[in-house]
């Protein structure tokens, strides 16, 4: 199963996130690579501007 039931002191999403290594790349694909593209095509567009 992808996510197992875990014990923490602070039941958080970084419990969550150390489910396994698929977890934790999808979680910074997500956090710090999209936030990239579109922070990308935003300056393209100011400087075509």
């Amino acid at each position: 199963m992808f996510f197992e039931p875990f014990t923490d002191v602070i039941p958080s999403f970084f419990g969550w996130l150390n489910q396994g290594p698929l977890t934790l790349t999808i979680f910074l694909h997500t956090v710090i690579i999209l936030p990239m593209f579109w922070i990308y095509k935003q300056e393209k567009a100011n400087l075509n501007k």
